[in-house]
């Protein structure tokens, strides 16, 4: 399941991040692959497979921006993209008679990832 090591001291953050947002993205794929086929979940499922592997993509594409604002814009995408996850996992606990313990990991994930680009953007704007 989601179990994640303590972040090691010579792990650099911004790999620690690109590293949780992608395995995040696998464990939402493999979610989603175990709902049933029915159109309410294929709506629900595309909105959360489009707003949760958003998360890494964004956070991939700000290792090539070409200044430091444009590096925050992606990491802000990134956020964005978290909280809507938050919101579609949420959607399908309280709606659904899918894995609710699964779906509170992820939304657990989904929230953490959210504090490191939270945290990370105030430090790139030096509100920290």
């Amino acid at each position: 399941m989601l179990k994640r090591k303590t972040q090691n001291h010579n792990e650099n953050t911004r790999t620690d991040l690109r590293y949780r947002s992608y395995k995040y993205s696998v464990y939402i794929i493999k979610f989603l692959e175990r709902l049933p086929n029915s159109r309410l979940y294929w709506v629900i499922s595309d909105q959360l497979l489009r707003s949760a592997t958003s998360i890494g993509a964004n956070i991939m594409e700000a290792k090539s921006a070409s200044s430091k604002k444009d590096f925050a814009r992606f990491y802000d995408i990134a956020l964005k993209s978290a909280n809507e996850t938050k919101y579609w996992i949420c959607l399908l606990r309280d709606t659904t008679n899918t894995d609710k313990e699964y779906l509170k990991q992820l939304l657990n994930e989904s929230e953490g990832l959210s504090k490191m680009l939270g945290a990370s953007l105030l430090t790139m704007r030096n509100k920290r």
